[in-house]
């Protein structure tokens, strides 16, 4: 698997969180450039030759500002089917170069646009592009345009700084940043990233990759409160400017929050190709042979270490949770199923017992009462 990172112009970015059935038609498009590249370097075409790729669409940077852009882990090859025997064959495909990142990008900044003038939300001259009046969407969400506006800019969006620049920390730029750039295509405020992938034997690598792309927007690690009670957020990467933080006021800070809400009824994970819930490969090429297409029936007998194993509960507490309820917390060791107790009533039995013999004390406590956060943060600072 290799992820393929495309970033979009400020314009875009608005057009797309104003107007998620737009953003839908032009991930199509992506999808669709990248599919025939590697169609077309492995040697086949869409005739003869399957990929797939899973999308994750991000909707901030790491400055807390509306940055809309695309996460797709793609399939490094293609799928063909065998010339003798049944299943698929995958054919793996080099990295993207330097040169292929420029044409491919150009590529989809070319489609994107022709898109949009044909739907009537771009119009274009000799001396450039811009949107239209209709590519805002209602004319009733004034209030939230505002707020995105002003979160794509990095700019203040309430109080009496609005407008201003969001005021940032800096220090000098790292000289020897430059010469550590990966290799990105670049076209018309289009960037096109794919340095980084994962064999099929590198499964904590790639466990690592989809954690990092479905991380939440806001670190609670690099975020905290200032003395005279503003927000300071860290950056995870210092800038090239320099900048390392960025700096918030308590009402502005919640209007970077409001930004970042995608509208309702808005999937930011979706599934292309082979992957699809409606391809008729999905079930030849997933571990757990589901899918509308079914696999052959020789292909359903495979070893019992092939096979693959739901995760049990206890294993997605501790993965997503990090509780471990199968290690004693006392000792140690490992804890092992005795009875499992399924009545209700025994079950509300137990719980009053257990609430009788709990020390008065612990029984009657209720959570301790919390200050507001100008004042308990600050004290903490």
């Amino acid at each position: 698997m290799r992820q393929w990172v495309l970033s979009f112009p400020f314009p875009l970015r608005f057009l797309f969180a104003s107007q998620p059935a737009v953003m839908g038609k032009v991930l199509g498009i992506v999808y669709r450039a990248i599919a025939t590249h590697l169609r077309r370097k492995a040697g086949y075409t869409k005739a003869t030759a399957q990929t797939g790729a899973v999308t994750l669409i991000q909707r901030f940077g790491s400055a807390l500002n509306l940055n809309i852009h695309f996460h797709m882990l793609f399939l490094d090859g293609a799928y063909v089917d065998r010339t003798h025997g049944p299943g698929m064959r995958f054919r793996r495909t080099s990295a993207p170069t330097s040169d292929e990142l420029s044409r491919l990008t150009h590529t989809i900044a070319r489609r994107i646009a022709r898109y949009l003038e044909r739907q009537g939300l771009l119009e274009r001259d000799v001396e450039g592009a811009w949107l239209t009046s209709s590519a805002g969407g209602e004319e009733d969400e004034a209030a939230i345009h505002h707020l995105l506006g002003s979160s794509i800019t990095y700019r203040i969006a309430v109080g009496p700084q609005q407008g201003r620049k969001v005021f940032t920390l800096q220090t000098l730029p790292d000289c020897r940043s430059d010469f550590s750039k990966p290799q990105t295509g670049h076209s018309a405020g289009f960037s096109l990233h794919a340095g980084v992938a994962a064999q099929a034997h590198e499964r904590a690598k790639l466990e690592r990759l989809c954690r990092y792309i479905a991380r939440p927007a806001v670190s609670n690690q690099r975020l905290s409160l200032t003395r005279n009670g503003q927000i300071r957020y860290q950056l995870k990467t210092p800038y090239s400017d320099g900048t390392t933080q960025v700096i918030f006021e308590p009402l502005d800070f919640i209007a970077r929050l409001v930004a970042l809400v995608p509208r309702p009824r808005v999937n930011l994970t979706r599934f292309h190709g082979v992957f699809a819930s409606n391809s008729k490969h999905r079930g030849l090429i997933t571990p757990s042979k589901r899918g509308k297409g079914k696999a052959p029936a020789q292909t359903q007998k495979s070893p019992p270490l092939d096979r693959h194993m739901a995760m049990t509960w206890a294993r997605r507490l501790k993965r997503v949770f990090d509780i471990d309820i199968e290690t004693c917390s006392k000792c140690g060791g490992d804890v092992r199923i005795i009875a499992s107790i399924e009545d209700p009533a025994v079950i509300n039995k137990i719980l009053a017992h257990l609430d009788a013999i709990a020390h008065p004390a612990e029984a009657g406590r209720l959570p301790p009462c919390r200050a507001p956060p100008s004042i308990g943060l600050i004290d903490a600072f």
